[in-house]
């Protein structure tokens, strides 16, 4: 699901074929309130980069989980740069949560040895998680993630488009 918004920046990024650069930002749909600031603040950094909304993809899915193959599928589509992935894995009490972030965390690694298609983690898997203190934390720290994975993202990306197409 494209849920561009449009934002506009001054300065155009262009691929080694000219086209304007694209990014794919994947976020995890658990959590939604917390983990939406990591894209909040991704797009504001982004725009600070010179891109604008857009120029960045914004895809959905229900869980971490789901995000190693929704990223292997943009990856493999040819259109993006970069691909960043967002979301928040919690212990719901049962021992799960160390398997899944690991999963997701290999899987997103896999693909972008696979693709040759940069790929940014801001999947979080915190020690502890509980009620509206940590949530109040989690919230401020993915404005803090965000804006670090559009740092890595564009220095990344325009650091590959100068190397030699092999």
């Amino acid at each position: 699901m494209n849920i561009a918004t449009s934002l506009h920046s001054e300065t155009q990024h262009s691929s080694f074929n000219g086209n304007r650069t694209r990014i794919a930002f994947i976020q995890a749909c658990w959590h939604r309130d917390i983990v939406d600031q990591c894209k909040i603040a991704f797009i504001e950094a982004m725009k600070d980069r010179g891109y604008s909304a857009d120029d960045i993809d914004l895809y959905e899915v229900p869980g971490a989980f789901e995000i190693p193959l929704h990223a292997k599928r943009l990856a493999q589509s040819g259109r993006y740069a970069g691909i960043v992935a967002a979301g928040l894995v919690v212990d719901g009490g049962i021992y799960r949560h160390e398997f899944v972030a690991q999963a997701v965390i290999s899987g997103l690694m896999q693909v972008q040895l696979d693709t040759s298609v940069p790929v940014f983690s801001a999947v979080l898997t915190p020690h502890h998680f509980h009620g509206e203190e940590h949530a109040k934390y989690f919230k401020e720290h993915f404005l803090v993630k965000g804006a670090e994975a559009a740092h890595a993202c564009a220095d990344t990306v325009r650091k590959f488009a100068a190397l030699p197409v092999a």
